[in-house]
């Protein structure tokens, strides 16, 4: 067996704007908090521009863009959304579910529901060397569908895993866990890259850095917590080394 490829860590800071935009004003701002990440170990930075840009606003997307790693733009499937893509032209833009009345992204995206809307939404987006994911649970059929479509990378949903985690409900939990275990297995058959994100801390992070077929993590929301708390450099670091502790667990099997 082969060593399993470096485990990414993208820093979403979607909620550093949602502290900014509470008052108004400028501060803080998420620019400022994305270069914190970067030099703490922070591979890319994601941010999601919402429709009702509700915290990250389309001038943070272009001054995240010109930071010297990638930008992953979490987007819908819109073409107001499409377009803003193919002018700011980040490295990445990972395609997710969108209802106005969420709190955050509830669920994975109906893939194989939408392809008729997808599958050009997806081609303009390559036809502009932007690498596209989509954001969806670890389902036969929605990895079937991302393959179908020519996506090159699927983000595996992990939030019902990290609830049942916190709850305590352990059965749940083993089962979600297979379930993104296999789904992984499935995609990397398929030939997709696979990243995973959502409602992840420092321990389900070390936990699932122990499957070799995931090779990117997008954390946010638990980040910037974390970060009132011990600061924002102080959270990613630790997050880098329980990551890393997780993958070598799986490069001493290798």
């Amino acid at each position: 067996m082969s060593a399993p490829p470096y485990l990414r860590l993208g820093v979403n800071i979607d909620h550093v704007a949602t502290v900014r935009n509470a008052r108004g004003g400028h501060y803080p701002d998420p620019l400022r908090a994305a270069k914190l990440a970067i030099a703490a170990g922070a591979d890319g930075i994601t941010a999601h521009l919402r429709e009702d840009r509700r915290h990250i606003v389309d001038t943070d997307i272009v001054a995240l863009k010109e930071l010297e790693k990638p930008l992953n733009l979490e987007m819908a499937a819109t073409p107001e959304m499409a377009a803003i893509a193919m002018r700011v032209k980040p490295h990445a833009a990972c395609i997710v579910p969108e209802r106005r009345a969420e709190r955050t992204t509830e669920g994975g995206l109906d893939a194989a529901g939408q392809i008729d809307v997808l599958r050009p939404l997806i081609a303009s987006l390559k036809a502009t060397s932007i690498r596209v994911s989509l954001f969806i649970a670890p389902e036969p059929r929605q990895i079937e569908a991302a393959a179908a479509l020519g996506a090159p990378v699927i983000e595996i949903h992990t939030g019902g895993w990290c609830e049942a985690v916190l709850a305590g409900e352990h059965v749940k939990a083993a089962a979600e866990f297979e379930r993104i275990r296999a789904g992984a297995i499935a995609a990397r058959g398929r030939g997709l890259e696979v990243h995973a994100g959502h409602g992840l801390d420092y321990f389900t992070a070390e936990a699932i850095a122990g499957l070799p077929e995931i090779v990117e993590l997008n954390i946010g929301h638990f980040l910037i917590g974390e970060a009132i708390m011990v600061g924002l450099e102080a959270a990613v670091r630790q997050m880098r080394a329980v990551m890393d502790r997780g993958r070598a667990k799986v490069e001493r099997l290798a």
